[in-house]
């Protein structure tokens, strides 16, 4: 099991970035959460199989077919053990 972080930024909010973002997660079997920041930008945590969370990262990289993503940070954290994918309303810093 791994874990990792993304915050991807450009037009990232208001194109169905997390929403998709969910759908291809529960297509590939990774649990996590997946929000928009007050900046504009979007965070997202994918767990699970190393193989699933790459997917996932490679598609945060190219996000929804109306999204213009410009930067994708991605940083290793420890796994937590979460189950299931999340959008989460509201946002962080």
């Amino acid at each position: 099991m791994v874990r990792k972080r993304v915050v991807v930024s450009g037009t990232v909010q208001g194109v169905f970035y997390r929403d998709t973002c969910r759908r291809v997660a529960e297509e590939h079997g990774v649990s996590g959460w997946v929000r928009n920041l007050a900046d504009g930008r979007v965070e997202a945590v994918f767990e699970g199989h190393p193989d699933g969370v790459e997917t996932l990262v490679r598609w945060a990289r190219l996000g929804p077919p109306h999204a213009d993503v410009r930067t994708a940070e991605v940083r290793d954290e420890q796994p937590e053990g979460l189950m299931g994918f999340e959008v989460r309303h509201g946002s962080g810093a």
